[in-house]
């Protein structure tokens, strides 16, 4: 019988026997929610800010600076999945009875049934990274019901509870600061702190040049522009009592009077996410929407995509109004003077232009990019350059020199001018920071180029990792008394892709629980280590070309 017999089967049992609820959709004004914790709720973070090639996706719930905190149900449903990462820590999904599924990040431990299942499957996987997906209704929950304990695992750099909502017909994440308004004390509007000017390539100018400007809210000098532009603004929302900083719920633009863009931060996709990097610059929010955008938290009214034309000579009036979610709201105001100017066509060789609309074929010497359409949220005029160091193994070529952001995965190949090594292993394609400093993004070899794939038009070119990490114990006299063996394992080049622990040859359940530390612990069981006496602990870590290190150490608990 195989699994889904098996799952429909039990569904049909539950059904019959009144055991289960199929979540049906409801409307948010009619669904509740308690708050996961029964202290006063106050926020490390709010819905939709921005982050790096992100938004961020649900509420981060402060702890008080601890973890261990107990995590409460939010209303009647059943845990659907069950994971340890090293992103996001202990992970529990949630799916609610009324339309809606959580996932409660960074967790410090799971209880019940479910923490000893996880701990048996690490063991029997030899993995600390496991996940479960249990039969619906599995593990029931009740309202207010301890489902995990408050943590601070994965990318986390403070205790805090991650919790990302969303609704279970469409699979959009969705704010969950409305179901819990009533426990929040909030009336702080959010405060504007500059404004950008985008004159569109070759159709306006800001201040007689066609760069992007940044000003201060309130400028010096007259701020003038001549064709179309676009705006942006930066800023931020605040909260009662606490000194954090979020993002804005809601930015309306309104130019001499008339509405010509809105950005209301209340949903969006998971194919929508990295439409941040359209939307924003830095943290400057544009209020205009890039062609290859679609994001739907974007309303233009303009029928320009919200870019104003600049055609008098007159002031145009520029007004923001920024809310929060709970409705505090303020208002920015500046003038942009209208003041004839030269605007020059854009002149670029073809060759180095990228349509958004358009498939687009970069080949040159040595190299082969493939854009698909749609990859590209605007044209994009690239400023290439390729430079060739002696004795390079490949040329490093510039796509762009600032990074401009892809939708997606794009083909990319390098080829190889010379092989110091056979073993193509330890080949790997680099990004070039810009200062020059290289960090992987792997790749294959095949037929003499170096393959795979990217995120952004940026520098790359190809190195070689030969060098195994490094192993360094952490105070390691300290690992009997407090029944924790640590080890900080580090590699410069590709990063450390794997890692095993074992003590007296058995296999030890070593996690990175902290992925800012990226620390290896190891949680002394004498489930699983015999006490009293001495032990021989081995850790081998791997690189991303396959470089190996192990270490022995001797200790006593």
């Amino acid at each position: 019988m195989n699994r889904y017999t098996k799952s429909t089967i039990y569904l049909s049992f539950l059904l019959l026997f009144g055991g289960m609820q199929i979540p049906t959709a409801v409307h948010a004004q009619d669904a509740t929610f308690t708050p996961p914790f029964d202290f006063p709720i106050t926020f490390s973070g709010n819905f939709g800010e921005i982050r790096a090639n992100h938004f961020h996706g649900g509420l981060d719930f402060k702890t008080g600076g601890t973890i261990g905190k107990p995590v409460h149900a939010l209303a009647e449903g059943y845990i659907s999945r069950i994971r340890v990462t090293h992103g996001s820590g202990y992970v529990l999904d949630v799916a609610y009875n009324n339309g809606y599924k959580t996932i409660n990040r960074h967790l410090s431990a799971f209880v019940g049934d479910v923490a000893r299942r996880v701990e048996d499957l690490q063991y029997e996987k030899e993995s600390w990274e496991v996940e479960i997906t249990p039969e619906p209704g599995e593990y029931p929950v009740k309202t207010g019901q301890v489902i995990a304990l408050s943590g601070n695992t994965g990318y986390s750099f403070g205790p805090h509870l991650h919790l990302d909502m969303f609704e279970a017909d469409t699979d959009d994440y969705i704010d969950p600061l409305p179901f819990f308004k009533k426990k929040v004390k909030d009336n702080t509007a959010p405060r504007a702190e500059g404004i950008m000017l985008f004159p569109q390539p070759g159709r306006g100018v800001v201040g007689g040049n066609q760069k992007y400007q940044a000003f201060p809210l309130n400028p010096k000098q007259p701020i003038t522009a001549w064709g179309l532009i676009g705006s942006a603004i930066r800023a931020y929302d605040y909260m009662d009592g606490v000194s954090n900083r979020y993002g804005v719920h809601t930015v309306i633009l309104e130019v001499d009077s008339v509405e010509v863009f809105r950005s209301v931060v209340d949903r969006f996709s998971e194919n929508e996410n990295r439409m941040i990097n359209s939307w924003t610059y830095g943290q400057y929010m544009k209020s205009f929407i890039e062609p290859g955008n679609t994001l739907r938290m974007l309303h233009a009214s303009n029928g320009n995509r919200g870019l104003i034309e600049i055609n008098e000579e007159r002031p145009y009036r520029f007004v923001y109004t920024l809310k929060d979610a709970l409705g505090n709201t303020s208002k920015v105001r500046f003038t942009v003077h209208g003041k004839r100017a030269e605007i020059k066509p854009v002149g670029h060789r073809k060759k180095y232009i990228f349509r958004w609309d358009k498939v687009n074929i970069l080949q040159e010497p040595g190299l082969n990019l493939i854009i698909p359409r749609s990859m590209l949220y605007d044209d994009a005029y690239l400023n290439y350059a390729v430079r060739a160091d002696s004795g390079d193994i490949a040329f490093t070529y510039q796509l762009n020199d600032t990074r401009i952001p892809l939708h997606g995965r794009c083909e990319l190949s390098i080829g190889l001018r010379r092989r110091p090594l056979e073993d193509m292993t330890k080949y790997y394609v680099a990004g070039v920071g810009s200062r020059g400093k290289k960090y992987s993004i792997g790749g294959k070899y095949e037929d003499g180029f170096m393959k795979t794939t990217i995120r952004e038009l940026g520098t790359y070119t190809v190195a070689i990792d030969t060098v195994p990490p490094k192993i360094t114990p952490l105070n390691p006299k300290q690992w009997g008394s407090t029944g924790r063996i640590v080890f900080k394992a580090k590699d410069e080049e590709t990063g450390i892709s794997s890692y095993r622990g074992t003590i007296d040859g058995k296999y030890a359940l070593f996690g990175k629980p902290n992925s800012i530390s990226g620390n290896l612990v190891c949680e002394l069981d004498p489930n699983h280590v015999k006490k009293g006496g001495k032990h021989v602990v081995e850790m081998t870590v791997t690189d991303g070309c396959g470089n190996q290190t192990t270490e022995k150490f001797e200790f006593v608990w």
